[in-house]
């Protein structure tokens, strides 16, 4: 029976693409599982704010090979609407691994997912989503549950090497903030410990430096001039420079990025031990953001850098599964109001 009330879960389409709500009474989650899984809405009802950002040229169908159909960085831009992505097995820049070309952010991302109601009560509701890659022998699963009462999302995920060889891959959950809920002056929390590893050090080891980081923290940056340096704690005003850095050292997988309200995200950091943080915020005025864009990305991932599946594999940071092996991922997701 529909209920109106309590945990409930509805299943539709958003402009043509399948779509899964899954609401209580202080939360409601839409999951696209026609566009990879992508989370589209993250909605504290008591405040009406959606924590996820949203793309100004809003959601496109990435059946749609009009577009971009051979261009490995355009099968991710041209449709990317913004909101959380599941990013497997490659993460960033388009890359190469053992003969397969993988694009922008792997494969998950823009395939459709299959989808099956796993949890339909008053007290819960919850979907499981799956899918195979397509140029490498990989099934991804995850299930979204949500609790009556809570503010908190839960996922737990699995990736299956369904060959008898060892592979690699890059796991990562693409979450990316913006307007209403992220303005200027917000602060971010870390545990204490964590390291901020620069992207030239990411690359070149012997060209930067790590810097301690933990209540509050800062990431030196050498300007044209010499001095300054910024502070990655609080989101700076619109027209900053666009970066991204890596955070890593985390004995506990957790954050919190918060303004009038927050967001906590938690994870299995030994699986994903590091977490990638990026910022767009006006300052790009060419292809594909044209000065239009507010955002802080802040991306629990498996490996780094942004450069691809070859270039972690080359550093020693991506994962590995064994034949027929199958890794679990846990996740939690809190308004903090």
């Amino acid at each position: 029976m529909r209920r109106n009330w309590a945990a409930r879960l509805r299943l539709g389409t958003i402009d043509g693409l399948r779509a899964v709500t899954l609401e209580n009474e202080r939360l409601r989650v839409t999951v696209l599982p026609g566009k990879g899984g992508d989370v589209v809405e993250f909605l504290h009802k008591p405040t009406d704010t959606d924590l996820v950002w949203l793309s100004p040229q809003g959601l496109r169908d990435p059946r749609d090979h009009l577009q971009g159909a051979s261009d490995d960085v355009a099968r991710f831009t041209d449709h990317y609407e913004g909101g959380w992505q599941e990013v497997f097995p490659n993460g960033g820049a388009p890359s190469e691994y053992r003969g397969a070309r993988l694009a922008q952010h792997g494969e998950v991302s823009g395939l459709p997912w299959e989808c099956a109601v796993v949890a339909d009560s008053p007290e819960e509701v919850a979907v499981r989503l799956s899918v195979r890659t397509r140029r490498l022998p990989y099934r991804v699963e995850k299930v979204f549950r949500l609790r009556s009462g809570t503010a908190a999302l839960e996922i737990e995920g699995w990736a299956t090497n369904e060959s008898g060889l060892p592979l690699h891959a890059m796991w990562g959950q693409h979450i990316v903030y913006g307007l209403p809920f992220l303005r200027p002056g917000a602060r971010i929390r870390l545990p204490e410990g964590v390291t901020v590893i620069p992207h030239e050090s990411a690359i070149n080891p012997e060209a930067g430096r790590r810097v301690r980081a933990g209540g509050p923290w800062q990431w030196p940056v050498v300007p044209a001039d010499g001095g300054g340096e910024t502070d990655l704690s609080v989101v700076p005003e619109r027209g900053a420079p666009s970066d991204i850095v890596y955070l890593t050292g985390f004995d506990e997988g957790w954050y919190e990025i918060s303004g009038d309200i927050g967001m906590r995200v938690e994870w299995d950091a030994r699986l994903l031990p590091y977490l990638w943080m990026w910022q767009e915020l006006g300052a790009s005025t060419g292809h594909p953001w044209w000065g239009r864009v507010y955002t802080v990305g802040l991306e629990p991932f498996s490996s780094m850098p942004t450069d691809g599946l070859a270039a972690a594999v080359a550093n020693g940071t991506a994962l590995v599964l064994d034949p027929h092996e199958t890794k679990v991922l846990r996740l939690r997701a809190e308004v903090l109001a």
